[in-house]
């Protein structure tokens, strides 16, 4: 990746280093411009590695433990035959923490790169580390049960690979998704393909719900949520000790093709039994979850627990900084207790990320703090917030006690205690606090531009942040300095101050997300937003399998409401490969639909299906095909061309640290 360091970044940054800083500290910068760590951070960073020094040293024999072969080298192309996922890219994570990372932080990614083959326990084995998630697989009677199989489909294709190099060249005998994110599905082409599975009958299990929730969580959502995952996700950052080192839950998404295959038997409630190639398997189903469809399962025959997401070596997001819906905190720690109920003989916890545990005990230990830990954090949020605190006060002041913050499967690696109490509140009350002052606040720029002219100008609000700063109060500096940036984008020296302040509050953060979303900003305040509408082209095998109303429901949402006011049309579209036909019409500045009715319409557009797609994504102009064998119109074609020109093409490009 080539990162453009400009001469106004360099010239910036002697001019601050040259200001009022009383610390002198190098500030001599990194690849992509980040500083170097202040005093303060450095300061910060040493307090925390008395943290460390209380963390079980078990961990590292867990996640070592089993091990079997590494590829020597693991950099994984993707369809453009650019590296979507470079393992070795992490080979800089070991020793001491650098005075740039979280020392806590900093251990956790040591534990995720242990990466390679493993063997779980006799006839169950893990792929670690070719991607976010893990790869299990589960020896049958004639092949492998294969659970999870990753994010990407040229992922799956080396891990499956790599597997069989080492257990021999073994057929698929089933395959378990255990729940509706992507990371641990999309991956599943480059294990079969929809037609093997389809003539060899493979057995295909999720849980009730699973395609709905794969599909649709991300589609009407999803350019927003693209360009939020690639930001709190740190995928533009470099792989350094002041970049991205991982994300807690694991390395990094690899951004590959991804594809997804239709369930042929569905789990939908606990206790549920199945015999898969001979090996017998006791599901507990535990939607709305971690994951709007997710479920566990149990092996009898060698008392092993995979806890799918339900648990892990971390404490998990209650709302995920990408974006998506607030999880239930109560009903997820209520699935963990009846987990601990209903296999209590359990001797292997096993799960979609991280490393295993073995013993009865220690699983009871692991399971009942992770059960108490959301808990926790809901009822404790929810007392706080009966006594009239509001999220920002809540995530101040709650803090874990300290028998489940001792504990490094607790701490905030991923999730937050302070942005999960806040979800908890969102979850109970929404986005109002009840203060009338945060009714109807001004938006960033006019609210920038009022703060700045309160506070004298923008050389007062500099100077005030350069205080701060010198303090070490990265916080504020960072405040003060959104409104400056607000409201005025082409500030310079505002700019690289807020991206010096924001790279300290990165090395100090200890979870991978925090770290990387601080990084981010600070990356894009100095070079610009990088990010492109590119990604959504990986995702055909998976949106030929989306609903076609979740389709038209995003179709809605890009409707440009304003430009289709006194607009009204309406459109049948019969999609000539599935005999499937649909009316959409627009009626008071909405895009509706409906099974097709019989109705007469401005127009009809007879047209296969994965063409529509190509239209839609903007792969294929509609007029381009008016006169070919590809489809038919009838009807207004005028009207037909209007209807699509009131859609509103989304970006994935948007600016996020500026107006």
């Amino acid at each position: 990746m080539n990162i453009r360091i400009t001469l106004f970044t360099l010239a910036v940054t002697l001019t601050l280093s040259a200001c009022q800083n009383t610390q002198q500290i190098d500030n001599s910068v990194g690849a992509q411009g980040h500083t170097a760590p202040t005093q303060h951070t450095i300061e910060a960073n040493e307090a925390f590695k008395e943290i460390v020094k209380s963390l079980s040293p078990q961990d590292f024999e867990d996640a070592q433990r089993g091990f079997i072969a590494k590829p020597q080298r693991l950099n994984v192309l993707g369809p453009d035959n650019e590296s979507i996922y470079d393992l070795n890219s992490y080979d800089f994570i070991k020793g001491e923490a650098p005075d740039s990372v979280n020392p806590s932080l900093w251990r956790q990614e040591i534990l995720n790169s242990n990466a390679g083959l493993f063997k779980v326990s006799e006839n169950i084995y893990q792929v670690r580390g070719f991607g976010v998630a893990n790869m299990s697989l589960i020896k049958g009677d004639t092949g492998y049960i294969v659970v999870d199989p990753l994010g990407a489909k040229e992922n799956a294709a080396v891990a499956i690979e790599f597997a069989r190099q080492h257990l021999g060249d073994f057929k698929l005998s089933a395959i378990i998704f255990t729940h509706s994110h992507v990371d641990h599905f999309a991956g599943v082409l480059g294990l079969v393909s929809a037609e093997e599975a389809k003539q060899s009958q493979l057995p295909i299990i999720g849980p009730l719900g699973f395609i709905e929730a794969s599909t649709k969580e991300n589609i009407v959502a999803g350019p927003a949520m693209g360009r939020r995952t690639n930001f709190s996700y740190g995928k533009h950052l470099a792989r350094s000790e002041r970049g991205h080192v991982g994300l807690g839950l694991g390395k990094h998404n690899a951004m590959g093709s991804m594809g997804i295959l239709p369930t042929t038997q569905t789990i939908d409630h606990t206790g549920q039994k199945l015999t898969l190639d001979g090996v017998e398997f006791i599901f507990q189903y535990t939607p709305e979850s971690e994951a709007p469809a997710e479920l566990t399962f149990y092996l009898p025959k060698f008392k092993a627990f995979c806890g799918a997401e339900l648990v892990s070596r971390n404490m998990h997001n209650l709302y995920t900084l990408r974006g998506a819906k607030v999880r239930d905190a109560l009903a997820w720690s209520g699935y963990i207790d009846d987990a601990l109920q209903l296999f209590p003989k359990t001797q292997i916890y096993f799960a979609s990320h991280h490393w295993p545990i073995w013993g009865n005990k220690r699983i009871t230990k692991f399971l009942s703090q992770q059960r108490d830990t959301y808990k926790y954090i809901h009822d404790q949020t929810m007392r706080l917030a009966n006594k009239g605190f509001t999220p920002r006060e809540i995530a101040e002041q709650i803090e874990l006690p300290e028998v489940l913050s001792k504990e490094a499967s607790n701490r905030g690696y991923y999730g937050t205690l302070s942005h999960n109490s806040r979800a908890v509140y969102q979850a109970y009350f929404g986005w109002f606090d009840s203060n009338p002052a945060n009714l109807n606040p001004y938006a960033p720029t006019p609210a920038g531009k009022r703060y700045v002219d309160a506070m004298g100008g923008a050389q007062q609000v500099l100077a005030h942040a350069q205080k701060a700063f010198d303090k070490g109060d990265y916080r504020w500096v960072a405040q003060l300095l959104n409104h400056l940036i607000f409201a005025q984008p082409d500030h310079n020296d505002a700019r690289e101050l807020l991206a010096r302040a924001y790279d300290q509050l990165g090395y100090q953060s200890e979870s991978g997300p925090w770290r990387d979303i601080y990084l981010t900003g600070a990356l894009e305040l100095r070079h610009g937003n990088e990010s492109s509408n590119n990604n959504i082209k990986n995702a055909k095998d998976m949106l030929a399998h989306t609903p076609i109303t979740s389709l038209f429901d995003a179709l809605g949402v890009s409707l440009n409401g304003p430009r289709a006011e006194g607009v009204n049309l309406s459109v049948k579209v019969n999609f000539t490969d599935s005999n499937e036909s649909y009316l959409l019409w627009v009626e008071n500045s909405v895009l509706h639909h409906r099974v097709n009715q019989d109705r007469e319409a401005n127009a009809q557009l007879d047209i296969t299906y994965p063409l529509f797609m190509k239209v839609i994504l903007g792969e294929a102009k509609l007029k381009d095909f008016l006169f070919s064998d590809e489809l038919n119109v009838e009807g207004s074609t005028i009207d037909l061309l209007r209807f699509f020109a009131l859609l509103d093409p989304p970006s994935m490009n948007f600016a996020i640290v500026e107006p």
